[in-house]
């Protein structure tokens, strides 16, 4: 059987002994160059392959969903 090291953080009182706040310098952060994908990048869904037969493409599905938004009661 393997001993098992606890980290000096929960070493005491078997708790983790987490600080209450943390100092973070933004000066040294750095920008998310992932921020930007998420709201360009387009939503795919997959599609039954008895839906796929009727609608082919990406417009006929579209415009069968904004008839169906259209119909719907507000």
């Amino acid at each position: 059987m393997k001993k098992i090291v606890k980290s000096a953080k929960t070493r005491k009182n078997g708790r983790d002994q987490l600080r209450p706040e943390y100092k973070l310098d933004y000066r040294k952060a750095h920008p998310n160059r992932f921020a930007r994908r998420g709201s360009k990048a387009p939503l795919i869904v997959a599609l039954d392959p008895d839906v796929a037969k009727i609608f082919a493409t990406s417009e006929s599905v579209n415009h069968a969903l904004r008839s169906i938004i259209t119909a719907l009661p507000k």
